[in-house]
């Protein structure tokens, strides 16, 4: 039965480039928040209730496949409001691990500095066609500051989830952080 890595974080804080990095170590397939995201906001507006519901049940159907499949494991990326949208964002994420036998999260965690200079490198950008308005993806940033509580206060995390491991990664490269992720976890 596939394992399933869930890696959460404020935005540029280098989720999907760890993932990409971990999924070469491991064989894992990854499946970063935004390859729905992209997909969806081409058909329905961003603010829009019908975007939210798409992108869940795709994200939904995608988990309940893959967790009957033979795959290794997949590696998701993606954001978690600890304040106040977090116990919808718990049962969420509950219901996704609950389909797969072994399920872990990981926490990163870097300084607004640092967030700031990745949210503009080419990997990112790539990959994520709405970040590449910088000014309007800045601007996101810096507000969803003020609306959610991205990363968990000390010794939160450990409480919420099983297998959990936070790493501030503003000084480790993203191939540093996927090898403690992997050795931490056996994957």
């Amino acid at each position: 039965m596939p394992k399933l890595v869930l890696i959460i974080g404020p935005q540029a804080v280098g989720k999907m480039t760890v993932g990409q990095e971990l999924a070469k170590l491991t064989g894992y397939k990854l499946f970063y928040n935004h390859m729905t995201i992209e997909m969806v906001r081409l058909i329905f507006d961003y603010d829009k209730k019908v975007y939210q519901r798409m992108n869940k049940l795709i994200r939904d159907e995608v988990f309940k496949e893959f967790a009957k499949s033979n795959e290794k494991g997949i590696i998701f990326t993606g954001c978690f409001d600890f304040g106040k949208h977090f116990e919808e964002e718990k049962a969420q994420t509950d219901n996704w691990m609950s389909l797969f036998e072994e399920s872990y999260v990981i926490e990163l965690e870097a300084t607004l500095e640092e967030r700031l200079k990745r949210n503009k490198t080419d990997n990112r950008l790539k990959y994520k066609e709405s970040k590449r308005d910088l000014e309007w993806s800045e601007n996101d940033l810096l507000k969803s500051m003020e609306r959610h509580r991205l990363n968990s206060n000390p010794g939160e995390g450990e409480k919420i989830f099983k297998n959990y491991l936070k790493i501030v990664n503003t000084d480790i490269s993203a191939i540093d952080t996927a090898k403690i992720i992997k050795e931490k976890f056996n994957l």
